[in-house]
């Protein structure tokens, strides 16, 4: 079984040369050809945003993959054992991908869930590198939308690796020295699909949510082509390379109007509203 042979960190070890490589190639093209896709400030700030993922990851992993072993028990299908194991991985491949759709749109369109994403956009770059600017607490809040997963009969070990291979896709996505694929813009989250994810252009905002499959912003209307050159960060930027400070930017500005509302209603919306939600 794959479970006995792969683990999500054979996935990482194997992706990981990669995506260091990756990342050593598009910063030498980017200087000899005077792109500027690197700066040092924001590499700065991206890797303090690593770090504290990582050590998030490192914390909590067991648990949350316990927890996901010990509701997997409760599953209601046996999907390993009525299909054929590389049915099984592509399977879980789209499950996880449209989980994931819903996840990340929800990250954009509610408070609480955008004050801990708006991590991963606050760099004004675009490059290999920001793909890993990942929030401090994104694999805690990821459970509330994954726990489905297992109870439906997904086994949690191999949902673990195929999750982390998926993830090295997310990392290609985040780069503008890769044109338009063609074809593969009707079915796949390509570089430039993703390029309009990071945008703060009017006509690209919440937008190409998807992972992998660009087929669930099509299926429900949040799909959008790049056209326009993009323009990267936030409509507020944070103006600072402080990951800690990055990290509390959109929480100090809920606390201040949840102090703000007069109402329990726009209290709750404070941190249950949209993000361009105002007590005022």
């Amino acid at each position: 079984m794959l479970e006995s042979t792969i683990t999500d960190y054979t996935v990482y070890a194997i992706g990981a040369p990669i995506i260091l490589a990756l990342i050593a190639i598009e910063a030498i093209f980017s200087s000899r050809n005077t792109l500027g896709l690197y700066k040092t400030g924001d590499t700065w700030g991206t890797i303090g945003l690593i770090v504290g993922n990582v050590v998030v990851n490192i914390l909590m992993k067991g648990s949350i993959f316990g927890f996901y072993l010990f509701l997997y028990q409760f599953r209601i299908f046996e999907i390993n054992t009525i299909a054929p194991l590389w049915v099984v991985v592509i399977l879980t491949l789209v499950a996880i991908d449209f989980i994931y759709y819903w996840f990340h749109r929800t990250s954009h369109r509610v408070r609480f869930f955008w004050a801990i994403h708006m991590n991963h956009h606050s760099s004004e770059e675009m490059n290999f590198l920001v793909s890993l600017r990942q929030a401090w607490f994104n694999p805690v809040f990821r459970v509330p939308f994954f726990f489905i997963m297992p109870l439906i009969g997904f086994d949690p070990t191999i949902t673990l690796v195929v999750g982390a291979g998926s993830t090295l896709w997310a990392v290609v996505e985040h780069t503008q020295c890769i044109g338009k694929l063609g074809i593969l813009e009707w079915v796949l989250v390509t570089p430039s699909a993703h390029r309009v994810h990071h945008g703060t252009n009017q006509e690209y905002l919440d937008k190409n949510y998807g992972n992998l499959l660009i087929i669930w912003d099509r299926m429900f209307g949040t799909y959008a082509e790049e056209i326009e050159p993009v323009v990267y960060g936030l409509i507020n930027n944070v103006k600072t390379f402080n990951p800690l400070k990055i990290t509390l930017f959109s929480w100090v500005s809920f606390i201040k109007d949840f102090k703000q509302s007069e109402t329990i209603a726009d209290k709750i919306k404070s941190f249950w509203g949209t993000p361009e939600w105002s007590p005022n």
